[in-house]
């Protein structure tokens, strides 16, 4: 779907066309980011479909869906990254256990990519940039004051 061709009407009939009727304001707001190539935040009651047009936004610009759920006690911290602890653990006995230079690696070895659990900020901010994912974050006023 290329932006620079669509209007308000063309994005109401694809999203119609994926089961999604949506009024004319809401088109609008997706038109706009859409063209513009901004961010799209929607607020709203339970259940008005702030999700489902996550979901199918990702469907019709062939996106990934990446889905941040919020809930009490949140921090970025988590909602960006943690290291895998356990695997950097043994990787550290390894190496203390080790004389052989197979064996030993350096604190810069332990923190790298290869211990990092990708939360979904950063799996969100980390794209190619070929397509950008839906990052859909639900329920942020659940999540703490550190989110």
């Amino acid at each position: 779907m290329n932006p620079n061709q669509l209007t308000i009407e063309h994005v109401q009939e694809i999203l119609l066309k994926e089961k999604y009727v949506c009024d004319r304001a809401l088109a609008t707001v997706v038109y706009l980011s859409l063209v513009m190539g901004k961010p799209l935040l929607l607020e709203g009651e339970a259940g008005v479909g702030k999700t489902e047009i996550a979901k199918v936004l990702a469907k019709v610009l062939n996106a990934k869906l990446i889905r941040l759920q919020c809930y009490e006690g949140l921090d970025a911290n988590t909602a960006l990254y943690e290291w895998e602890l356990s695997q950097g653990r043994c990787c550290v006995l390894n190496w203390k256990k080790s004389s052989t230079a197979i064996g030993k690696k350096s604190e810069t070895e332990i923190f790298s990519e290869e211990y990092l659990v990708k939360r979904p900020l950063l799996e969100a901010i980390q794209t190619d940039g070929a397509n950008p994912p839906v990052l859909l974050i639900d329920e942020i006023d659940r999540a703490g004051h550190g989110v």
